[in-house]
Order: structure tokens, then C-alpha cells, then sequence
């Protein structure tokens, strides 16, 4: 965002590190390591800097971000499509990241069901009229578990060279800690959240009582959210724009999750064919053909010496076939991980492997090769 530049041109004499942007994003990924949200909002996200770190916590599901500015996002939501490497190794969770255009002084269903929603150095952008509307947007009809609110503390302005008002000039007020700490403490009251109250960018030594360079509140909702919206008031309509949706590949799609699947099967199954050909075709005393297969052979004689519990379980050579046992195949870890019941693995593989007439075996054909 301009207004980080911007800030880092105030702050670069007093030599945060990491910058204080990050130190802010920092402060967030830690909260969400902390209560594991699977629904994430970031009210103001702009440059999309914060959505792009937190795609990568495992624990979120559904990113959505918000901003009154849609160009800005437009410029950076290609940050947040997955990559070529996402769709070859899909992710056991799934994630859906949107972006909406709109304002925070306006409801829109698409902002219900967020168990964290951001607001870093949003709110002293707003005008007062939309200021005060955010408390009822945020606690009252968003109404997510926790809330996290950074803005500038005032107090510290006059250690960052060049700032005679406002750190940026589309800020239309900054608070000292009391004026947000009473701001903050009305807020959670009337919406019964409790509210805790930190920082990041600490003051010179000797300067303790000028606070934190970022003020943050933490805000935790009391009680579990109810229906009690739903039933009182009609439903507002949509008022954002969507702007940019991703849903990333995941395990949970089935068509991913076979892909993944017979890519295993196939891969578990010809390190096994080759281990055993190995026994047939190349225990001679030619080295350099031997080290050919040498690693795979070693790895998977260990793997097969532990999972192979019967002769039903043993691949085997026939004729000009090679048959590897869907049970042994099932035995390995990450096959068992990817399908979890045999009965799956039988599913899913069904028209993309070649089987043996009973089903029971992938087969390969030696004259094939």
C-alpha cells in the first residue's frame, strides 16, 4: 500500500525491524497460529499483502478481503491465483480467497460467517459518518469471534521526522492511546466482546509512555454468535462488487483426489515392478545397468520387507505380466493416507489403471516396455 512506503520514509530513522507493516502482519499470522480461524476477512485490504501471507496458514479455508479502492486491488489480486505447482501437489484443505468491492459502512451477507476479521490501519481512513457505522457493520451484523483493529497512535507522531499531522493524508483523525481505548472499550461493550490492548512498534528506551508506534485492540466475542440477525431483520442485499475469486485444488475435490491417487498407485506400482524385475533381469554382474535401478530397488525392499504379511500380499511375475497386489499398494503410507479405506482406493482407480481380470492387481506388460 502507498501508505506503507509512506510510513517507512517516517519510521526508517527510528530503524523498525522488520518494518512496522510487517510487524503487523506478523502480529495477525500469530493470532491465527493462536485460534486456527477457518474464515478469515481483512476489512481494507488494498494491496492484498496481508491476504497473500495468510493463503499459506493450513488452517484457513475461506479468505475474503474488502476495500473501498477496487483498482488497487485489481493491480495485486494475481498474487493470490494459485500457482502451476498448487494444481500439481493440491493441498488436503481446501481454500476459496475472494476480493469485494465495497464499503465498510455497508452490510452485505457475503461478510457473515468469519470467525477473524482484520481492520490494520483501516479506520482512520473512514469519515465520521462511516465511522460511525463500523462498530454496527463489524460487532453487530458481521459479528465474527475475534477482531483485530491497528491504527496509528498519535502520541508517537512526534518521533517520526516529517510528520506535522497525520503519518498519510488521507487520514482524516489519529487517536493517543486513551481516545482509542475509550473508542474501543464503547464498542466492545455494546456489543459484548471483551477487548484487549497491545502494539507493535516499541518507543525508544527511556520513552515507554509514549506507547506502541501501532496501537492494536484485540476484541473477543463473549457468547457464541445466534440467528437472532436472521430472525429480527430481513437479510440486507448485496451491495459489494466481487472483484477476484480462487478456489485453489484441493484433496477434497474428487477429481483431485484421483488424479493424486492413480499418480501414487502408478508411481508405488512401478518402483514395485521394478524392484522385482530387478530379481529377473538385471542380478547379473553388469554395475553400471544395476545402479540404474539401485535406490528405488533399496527403498522399496525395505518398504516391502515391512508391509508384505502374506503371500496374497506378494507381487509377482507372469508370464509376460508383472502383478503388483492392490493390497500391498494399498499398504503403503501415502497411498493408505490419500484414500483411507480400501474399498476408495478400488473406487477411484477403477478405468485409469490396468487391473488383472479379478481386479485384484495392477498389472504391467513386460513386452510392452
Amino acid at each position: 500500500m502507498d501508505k506503507d512506503f509512506r510510513e517507512e520514509e517516517f519510521t526508517k530513522v527510528i530503524k523498525f525491524t522488520p518494518p512496522l507493516y510487517k510487524q503487523r502482519y506478523q502480529f495477525v499470522k500469530d493470532l491465527v497460529e493462536k485460534y486456527k480461524p477457518k474464515k478469515v476477512a481483512d476489512l481494507g485490504c488494498a494491496d492484498c499483502r496481508l491476504l497473500w501471507m495468510l493463503k499459506f496458514c493450513s488452517c484457513i479455508e475461506v479468505l475474503a478481503g474488502l476495500d473501498i479502492c477496487a483498482s488497487v486491488m485489481k493491480e495485486n489480486m494475481h498474487t493470490l491465483s494459485p500457482l502451476p505447482f498448487d494444481y500439481l501437489q493440491p493441498s488436503e484443505r481446501s481454500l476459496t480467497v475472494t476480493l469485494h468491492h465495497g464499503s465498510i459502512a455497508h452490510k452485505d451477507p457475503c461478510m457473515l460467517g468469519f470467525d477473524l476479521v482484520t481492520c490494520i490501519e483501516l479506520i482512520e481512513h473512514l469519515e465520521e459518518s462511516e465511522l460511525k457505522k463500523f462498530p454496527e457493520v463489524v460487532f453487530g451484523f458481521m459479528a465474527p469471534s475475534i477482531v483485530v483493529i491497528s491504527t496509528p497512535n498519535s502520541e508517537f507522531n512526534p518521533l517520526l521526522p516529517g510528520v506535522v499531522l497525520y503519518r498519510h493524508p488521507d487520514h482524516k483523525f489519529e487517536w493517543n492511546q486513551a481516545q482509542f481505548q475509550s473508542w474501543a472499550l464503547e464498542a466492545a461493550k455494546c456489543y459484548d466482546y471483551s477487548v484487549e490492548f497491545t502494539g507493535v512498534g516499541h518507543p525508544p528506551t527511556g520513552m515507554e509512555n509514549v506507547g506502541f508506534c501501532t496501537q492494536i485492540g484485540v476484541f473477543v466475542r463473549k457468547y457464541p454468535q445466534t440467528s437472532e440477525f436472521v430472525q429480527s431483520e430481513k437479510p440486507p442485499e448485496a451491495v459489494y462488487k466481487t472483484v477476484f475469486k480462487a478456489v485453489y485444488p484441493s484433496l477434497k475435490d474428487e477429481k483431485y483426489l484421483q488424479n493424486a491417487v492413480v499418480s501414487e498407485v502408478i508411481f508405488t506400482a512401478q518402483n514395485i515392478k521394478h524392484h522385482l524385475m530387478s530379481k529377473y533381469e538385471y542380478d547379473d554382474d553388469d554395475p553400471e545397468r544395476k545402479s540404474r535401478f539401485q535406490p528405488s530397488v533399496d527403498y522399496f525392499s525395505d518398504c516391502l520387507r515391512k508391509l508384505v504379511v502374506d503371500q496374497t500380499m506378494e507381487p509377482f511375475v507372469n508370464g509376460n505380466e508383472v502383478c503388483i497386489p492392490l493390497v500391498t499398494i494399498f499398504s503403503f503410507p501415502k497411498v493408505n493416507r490419500l484414500c483411507g479405506t480400501f474399498e476408495k482406493l478400488c473406487k477411484l482407480i477403477a478405468g485409469k489403471v490396468t487391473l488383472s481380470s479379478d481386479g485384484s492387481a495392477v498389472v504391467f506388460n513386460t513386452e510392452h516396455e
